[in-house]
């Protein structure tokens, strides 16, 4: 199965740029899909046009116009919203699914996030249930997977990542696995691929740099966005060789701060997901 390379639409963050701006860089760079940051509401940054993410207020249609413009494709949405608290976070991704059943976007990323102070000891764990049932019935009824991220105090480790993805017995509940955040908290991203296998249904592709894992590693649960693939510590051959064993598809969204890294990132992964020629034996 082909592995794609998609552009997560953090890379124009700090461009202060908007969604359809990002979206036409992306397609300039050379990318074929991207992956589009969702949010409820409305608020000043996105609306004014220095923000990228788009409201799920906004009729998905004319989201997807923008993307069909310029001839690309969504990989996923993000939706990350506290699974801890149903209140917010069972209407916040019931809404992202039917989002991205019009962007025809087949996965929904999000992560526990934050735990309130209020859910105290292993009270999170029925609320996180109750939760993902709640949305794995609509995931179930779209068709979407919903992808768990490695981002908080419990996903940090890979027990603890494993272990929220199985809460609910869905083949559409997956993982989104971010190989900076991954690294970041002191996991052995290899072996993490590896323990995840087939559940995988989405990849960040982060990169982290040597100042950043000196600074940061082991003391965080994750970074917003990475440096260009390729000028990090992540092994990205290693990465797609195990991703590809266990039959992963879909697509690398790469997860960096700046247009050129989002360059370098492309020039660096294309030639190590181009279908490898298998030998035949002569004689």
């Amino acid at each position: 199965m082909s592995i794609e390379i998609g552009l997560n639409m953090e890379f124009v963050r700090r461009s202060e740029k908007p969604f359809a701006e990002g979206v036409e860089w992306a397609a300039r760079l050379g990318y074929t899909y991207v992956e589009p940051m969702l949010h409820t509401g409305r608020e000043l940054m996105s609306e004014a046009g220095y923000y990228h993410s788009v409201s799920m207020e906004e009729d998905p249609h004319f989201i997807k116009d923008i993307l069909d413009r310029h001839g690309l494709k969504p990989s996923a949405v993000s939706a990350h919203c506290p699974l801890m608290r149903p209140e917010v976070s069972v209407m916040y991704l019931q809404r992202a699914i039917q989002f991205a059943a019009v962007l025809k976007a087949p996965v929904v990323n999000t992560d526990e996030s934050y735990r309130p102070d209020w859910v105290v000891g292993d009270e999170a764990w029925p609320i996180m249930t109750y939760t993902l049932r709640a949305v794995m019935r609509v995931a179930e009824r779209y068709g979407i997977s919903i992808g768990i991220e490695p981002h908080n105090a419990i996903s940090r480790t890979t027990d603890g990542l494993l272990r929220i993805a199985g809460l609910v017995d869905s083949p559409l509940l997956g993982i989104n696995y971010d190989t900076g955040n991954g690294y970041l908290a002191g996991e052995d991203i290899y072996d993490a691929l590896e323990r995840i296998g087939s559940r995988l249904v989405h990849v960040h592709a982060k990169d982290i740099s040597e100042e950043h894992s000196e600074a940061e590693r082991g003391k965080v649960a994750g970074t917003p966005v990475g440096c260009g693939c390729g000028d990090g510590v992540v092994d990205w051959e290693r990465v797609i060789s195990i991703v590809r064993k266990h039959g992963f598809g879909g697509v690398f969204s790469v997860e960096c701060g700046t247009p050129d890294e989002a360059a370098r990132s492309l020039a660096h992964l294309s030639p190590l997901l181009e279908p490898k020629e298998e030998t035949v034996a002569q004689g």
